[in-house]
């Protein structure tokens, strides 16, 4: 199957309440990143030393060697970042994304992060790029990783973010099933479902762009007003959204290393102060996010056409164009994917096989709908779709008068034209119906079949509507 398998559509125009507790606005979400003591470096077994997110510029890995300066700027994240970033952030519910082995390097930090009752997630077994990495290579990492984690915290991981993933990173972590949210993911501002398998995952977008990582980046923040500035500008439009009904979740990345530094760490302060500032704001952990989104959201199985097999596609779809199976047909061989799962999605696949179809085919469609309160729908041998349809109108009640007169200009109709009068029922009424149909008979055929056309691709959205989500 032609398959798109990225989901660029999400919960498109209208995302789910998030019901947050007690009504809040908005859910502000804090992760302070552990890696120091996990980062590349020859001590670590890694084949050169780190170069990335560090006060370096244009820093550069050193093949085979040790780099003194990368060492000391992450040791200043342990030594002092930590517990600076500890003192102010202890009395506020925050994730940790712990390396594994930066965290087995420093057990009065994991001592602290737990009297602090910070919900301590895993941030891989080191902090390297897995982007080459083989999936056995990785998925013996995450084991590791795990066993490592439990090992030194006391309980195992229930959340999981790599950062410098690969392609297969998210599904091994679905995979190994132990793990209540994922974070590798900056595609949303609210959690959501994704399917590996038979396993539904829940994942937890994190972010790069409210993070302190850009104090270390070319296009980034120059001082703590910038960053504050940042932070304030997303807070404030999450916390509007959310006042209009449409809750959000902030998600604000922190590194000890960086932010930990006393040139920014105002700032953080001062924008915890700003948002504690507001009512209805709930600061919760991401395992807090996760357990609360998947009781008030649990995953749903719903329709997915872009998964199915031709056979039950073109059996559930076929009848959505009157009579016309080869238009689903057809629609199967497009490169169908997630934003095809809705009925607007859906739609448009069928519509875009019925317009490229030739004249003559389309003719075809045309004359497989029913007349119009005719002699099939007297003899009850419409399709259920037309009879739902024609019911809703009212067309299946009609008097001796208004049943003569839809006979007459039926006849009258199909004669000029070469096919019956069409129109989307549900969206008229017996009167306007008829007032259409006095209109239109008076139509030139090209104009007549364009319009009829229209009112095909119409109606398949109508009952695209009644079996698809929105």
């Amino acid at each position: 199957m032609n398959r798109y398998p990225r989901d660029m559509i999400g919960y498109g125009a209208n995302p789910p309440d998030p019901k947050w507790p007690g009504g809040a606005k908005i859910a502000v979400q804090i992760v302070l990143n552990y890696e120091e003591g996990g980062e590349n470096n020859i001590l670590h077994g890694d084949a050169a030393s780190e170069a990335f997110l560090s006060e370096v510029v244009g820093a550069a890995a050193w093949p085979g060697a040790r780099h003194w300066n990368m060492e000391t700027i992450y040791e200043y994240g342990s030594r002092a970042g930590f517990w600076r970033l500890h003192r102010l952030l202890k009395d506020v519910p925050i994730t940790v994304y712990g390396v594994a082995t930066a965290l087995a390097r420093s057990p009065d930090h994991v001592a602290a992060m737990k009297s602090a009752d910070w919900d301590i997630a895993s941030h891989g077994l080191k902090w390297i790029e897995y982007k080459d990495a083989s999936e056995d290579v990785e998925r013996a990492d995450l084991i590791e990783a795990i066993r490592l984690h439990t090992e030194v915290v006391g309980t195992r991981p229930t959340g999981w973010y790599t950062g410098r993933c690969s392609m297969n990173t998210v599904r091994l972590v679905a995979e190994e099933g132990g793990f209540d949210y994922v974070a590798d993911a900056y595609s949303d501002d609210l959690p959501y479902w994704s399917r590996f398998g038979d396993q539904d995952q829940l994942i937890v977008p994190y972010t790069l762009d409210c993070n302190d990582m850009r104090f270390a980046t070319p296009q980034g923040f120059n001082s703590g007003d910038q960053f504050y500035a940042y932070l304030k500008d997303s807070f404030d439009a999450l916390y509007a959204e959310g006042a209009d009904g449409q809750a959000k979740m902030l998600s604000i990345g922190l590194h000890c290393r960086l932010v930990g530094r006393p040139g920014r760490v105002m700032a953080l302060k001062r924008f915890l102060e700003y948002a504690q500032g507001h009512s209805d704001v709930w600061f919760a952990t991401r395992q807090q996010i996760a357990q609360h989104w998947a009781k008030t959201h649990p995953p749903v199985d719903a329709p997915r056409p872009s998964q199915m097999e031709r056979d039950t596609f073109v059996a559930t779809y076929g009848g959505i164009f009157e009579h016309s199976a080869w238009i689903a047909d057809r629609a199967f061989d497009l490169e169908l994917g997630p934003a095809h799962d809705t009925a607007g999605g859906l739609h448009n696949a069928l519509a875009r096989m019925f317009r490229s179809a030739s004249d003559e085919e389309r003719l075809g469609v045309l004359t497989a709908h029913p007349d119009l309160a005719g002699k099939l729908a007297q003899a009850k041998r419409l399709t259920a779709e037309s009879t739902a349809e024609q019911a809703g109108a009212g067309l299946d009640a009609l008097t001796d008068e208004e049943r003569t007169a839809f006979v007459g200009l039926n006849e009258t109709y199909t004669a000029k034209f070469g096919f019956p009068f069409i129109i989307a029922v549900r969206d008229n009424t017996k009167a306007s119906i008829m007032a259409a149909f006095q209109r239109r008979v008076d139509n030139d055929r090209d104009t007549e079949f364009a319009e009829a056309c229209r009112q095909v691709e119409r109606i398949a959205e109508l009952r695209l509507n009644e079996v698809l989500p929105a």
